[in-house]
């Protein structure tokens, strides 16, 4: 079964979603995506996923893609948490017997580190994939703190997504990735690292923690501190050489897919 929707959120913002669903599916698999861009840009993913025998709830964050909301910004970090959150009751409610996954790239991963944090227990395990859980590499560590919310700024990550030149000029070319980021949406992230940073020890869900060594956005240090600090008693860590910070878009991708999902096979088979 395979559907879009928009769908109010928490709050009523309506947010663009997808649903690829096998039939028979032995787990759920919430795809959270990243700082401008996409659900879109997981297909891949999906697909594998489905062939593995996972059913996938997928959607654009508010100000992204086709969802509605002030263009990449956010007024309060609790946002991108309740967003999360909504979408797995959303899960949970249409698949109440069988396992829920949730699955987080670069802010994607932080905001599914805080979804963890808030409501703990409410999934069976997380995949964080580049995850900002400490901004190590001090991404707009040097924007003015006191800058109108309102104020935007070139989107210059492009370069240091991936690898593979062809997946750097898809994500330049892509309509539904977004060309600036606000200033009110790293004001807010930059408090939520800082919550994160305070209530680590609060996530005690099973987890798989995945990253690229040669990240350039997201610093690998970030994933190794949080993995230090979290209380969970099921917890992996695997750092992938070479990788940049798209793994799942890498060249190698099929082998970082391969460690998911036999991460979460174990995980229902347990």
């Amino acid at each position: 079964m395979n559907s879009e929707f928009f769908v109010p959120s928490f709050d009523n913002t309506k947010l663009f979603a997808k649903k690829d669903i096998p039939s028979e599916p032995k787990g759920i698999v919430l795809i959270v995506h990243g700082l401008c861009e996409h659900q879109g840009r997981y297909d891949y993913l999906t697909k594998k996923l489905n062939e593995s025998g996972y059913g996938v709830f997928r959607f654009d964050h508010r100000g992204h893609g086709r969802s509605e909301g002030k263009k990449v910004f956010y007024s309060n970090f609790n946002e991108l948490i309740d967003d999360v959150n909504f979408f797995a009751d959303m899960a949970k409610n249409e698949y109440p017997s069988i396992p829920l996954f949730v699955l987080g790239h670069s802010m994607g991963g932080f905001a599914v580190s805080m979804f963890g944090i808030k409501y703990p227990g409410k999934a069976n395990g997380f995949v964080m994939s580049g995850a900002l859980t400490r901004n190590n590499i001090g991404l707009a560590s040097d924007l003015p703190r006191d800058l109108p919310v309102d104020t935007y700024f070139p989107n210059e990550l492009g370069g240091g997504v991936c690898s593979d030149p062809n997946v750097v000029e898809a994500y330049a070319n892509d309509p539904y990735v977004e060309k600036q980021i606000s200033a009110g949406l790293f004001y807010e992230v930059f408090k939520g690292v800082e919550w994160v940073k305070e209530n680590s020890e609060k996530f005690a869900d099973p987890v798989l923690l995945l990253h690229g060594c040669n990240d350039g956005l997201v610093s690998e240090k970030d994933s190794r501190d949080f993995f230090g600090d979290i209380s969970s008693k099921d917890k992996s860590l695997k750092i992938y050489p070479l990788l940049f910070h798209e793994i799942y878009n890498e060249p190698v991708r099929d082998e970082v897919i391969l460690d998911t999902t036999n991460w979460l096979d174990k995980r229902i088979n347990q």
